[in-house]
């Protein structure tokens, strides 16, 4: 599922390039693994190429390989840092912050093409998977949410999703991060106490009760600042938990004080409290490898452990 990523961040490059036939250098990270290119996903906006829809093409009748393949992924790259997409990457990491995203045209089209691949090319929610990495992994994370929402939970691939949050998995002291969460956990269930009525609190709830069966693969390293947040946002709850408080701990882990606070302040249609990054389950790898945030290191599982499975 990295390389299948990978596959797009060069892809990109071989249209920005003019890169055609035998030039193109992005084919064999997915003929590799036997996929093929079904189309791109292209931004309208800066015309860089932002995702691919794949097939798999089985090269045996193993049984086993079967019915394990997907039949399709969507993948979409990260953030570039070259000159002709640089700007609309960052105005979307913006738009990731201000839990704004979902209103953005990429996100738009990456959700239509999801949608379409399951409902037009003949897929199921066990043979369709999501994959995406950093900026995009937070467009796999919300089309996959948004899926789960309608009852359709699609097996997904997300590696370093930036949780918008305080970077407290790299305070160096156990016992000051612990004191943080709790600090954090109290001040969120008291704005959602005095912000939301009962009614409104228990909607939430049912969300994620109903999105819960979904359990994306969350690829993280505790050393980046942009993916470690979701740690210990699942660990916390998980201490919670075990202390007796898991009511305030899965409160905790649907809102955000940040996003009660601003929704209270400039309203739903402004700002939505509900936060897209925010999820019920997740099954957590993590790794130690020198480069943090770099898609590479999931090409392999030298420095990789987990994986940990967290249910809401």
């Amino acid at each position: 599922m990295a390389s299948l990523v990978k596959g797009v961040y060069v892809l990109k490059d071989d249209h920005r390039r003019h890169r055609q036939g035998s030039e193109a250098l992005a084919p064999p990270w997915w003929e590799s693994f036997n996929f093929k290119l079904m189309h791109s996903l292209m931004d309208d906006g800066d015309s860089s190429i932002f995702g691919a829809v794949y097939e798999y093409i089985p090269v045996s009748n193993n049984f086993h390989d079967l019915k394990r393949a997907p039949k399709y992924v969507v993948a979409f790259r990260g953030t570039s840092r070259k000159q002709d997409t640089v700007l609309g990457d960052i105005l979307l990491d913006i738009g990731v912050l201000v839990n704004t995203l979902h209103r953005s045209l990429r996100f738009k089209k990456a959700a239509q093409a999801v949608r379409k691949t399951f409902s037009e090319e003949g897929a199921s929610r066990s043979n369709i998977w999501l994959a995406g990495h950093s900026l995009c992994a937070s467009i796999a994370m919300l089309a996959g949410k948004t899926m789960a929402k309608e009852g359709i939970f699609l097996e997904s691939y997300l590696y370093n999703p930036p949780f918008v949050a305080a970077p407290i998995k790299l305070i160096g002291s156990m016992t000051v991060r612990r004191v943080i969460h709790g600090a954090c956990t109290l001040f969120t269930v008291g704005l959602t106490v005095v912000l939301q009525n009962n009614e409104e609190r228990q909607q939430s709830e049912d969300l994620f009760t109903a999105i819960s069966p979904w359990v994306p693969n969350l690829f993280l390293h505790p050393n980046d600042v942009i993916c470690s947040g979701y740690i210990g946002y699942f660990e916390h709850r998980e201490r919670m938990e075990s202390i007796g408080g898991g009511v305030l701990g899965n409160l905790a882990t649907r809102y955000s004080w940040q996003g009660l606070f601003m929704n209270a302040t400039f309203g739903q249609e402004y700002w939505p409290e509900e936060k897209s990054h925010l999820i019920p389950s997740a099954c957590v790898t993590t790794s130690s490898d020198p480069r943090p945030h770099k898609l590479s290191q999931w090409f392999t599982d030298d420095s990789v452990s987990g994986p940990t499975l967290y249910r809401y």
